[in-house]
């Protein structure tokens, strides 16, 4: 197990630096610093000096890779490479265009963010197993007919419109929950993610529900099915104890793209519900052009993903003792 742990932290190294060397040429080398101080200043009046004193106050006026000018050591270190990408893999995010720690934000937004994902990923995932294997029981009936209709129909609406339409009907309407907004105190803050969670879970019900039930329908028609029935058991029994247990590796599979966002945050609900999560720092760092914090969010991101294709391979092992890692 260790021995595999450390193979795959190995492995996962090369990927990180290859996000790391596409993003800093995407922003210093197809978009230079004297184009990203155009951006924050204005392309149209800007002097050549204020674009140098932009630079200047903000390291950006250091050669990219090489610094031919200092000695030793420093030729590597005084370049905008090491100080803007290398620093990344130490933690060291650096400041934002407007001098905040992003470290900081980091871990002040974290928790909005985390609020909302844990609950919709936790709600979402035992909502849509329990819908599927209750269309899977009563496959080829009415009951599944209509689920899958259901299900399709959810799946062509665009989030957008369970999100405005959410919170016209519940905020403005019914006005039973504010129509944005967050609180840091626990005792508060529940009353604001009631209606982000429930319109998370929504907009993800008909996908979700329709995929695991192919998954189930594909189980159920295997040979141990037939022999558990053949000794005597239930329908219900049969899903729950076997055809549930063998359908989860798929399930975890898809799961593993879940794990980012429990930290990052969801773009559209934290902008459109006033959640000051990651997404919406995210999305507050491109409206404004705040390259480092795009930067910064890239690298997390993918950070984030690879530690979950990792527990995802742990989870294996916990729900097929058949597998195991070497």
């Amino acid at each position: 197990m260790t021995g595999y742990l450390l193979r795959r932290i190995f492995y996962a190294l090369p990927i990180l630096i290859g996000v790391n060397l596409i993003t800093f040429a995407l922003f210093f080398m197809v978009n230079s610093p004297d184009d990203m101080a155009r951006m924050q200043l204005g392309v149209k009046r800007v002097t050549p000096e204020a674009i140098q004193q932009w630079k200047a106050e903000r390291g950006y006026d250091k050669p990219l890779f090489i610094n031919e000018s200092a000695h030793g050591l420093n030729q590597v270190t005084q370049t905008i490479f090491f100080e803007k990408s290398a620093r990344l893999f130490a933690g060291d995010f650096g400041r934002s265009e407007d001098g905040r720690e992003i470290g900081q934000e980091i871990r002040e937004r974290m928790g909005p963010s985390l609020a909302i994902a844990v609950l919709t990923f936790v709600i979402g995932l035992g909502l849509t197993v329990s819908l599927a294997l209750f269309l899977v029981l009563f496959r080829g009936t009415w009951l599944d007919r209509t689920g899958v209709v259901i299900c399709v129909g959810l799946m062509s609406i665009s989030s957008l419109f369970f999100i405005i339409g959410g919170q016209f009907l519940f905020a403005r309407v019914l006005q039973l929950v504010p129509i944005s907004g967050y609180s840091s105190n626990p005792l508060v803050a529940w009353h604001f993610l009631i209606l982000p969670v429930l319109v998370a879970v929504v907009a993800g019900v008909g996908g979700s529900t329709r995929w695991y039930r192919t998954l189930f329908l594909e189980e159920i028609a295997k040979d141990y099915v037939r022999t558990a029935r053949a000794k005597g058991l239930s329908d219900a029994a049969v899903l729950f104890r076997h055809v549930l247990r063998n359908g989860l590796i798929p399930i975890l599979t898809g799961v593993v793209v879940v794990i980012p966002s429990l930290f990052m945050g969801s773009l559209l609900l934290e902008s459109f519900f006033g959640i000051p999560g990651l997404g919406s720092y995210t999305i507050d760092a491109i409206a404004a052009q705040d390259f480092a914090v795009v930067r910064a969010m890239v690298f997390l991101g993918s950070v984030l993903y690879l530690v979950g294709l990792i527990l995802t391979d742990l989870s294996y092992t916990l729900v097929d003792p058949r597998i195991r890692l070497k």
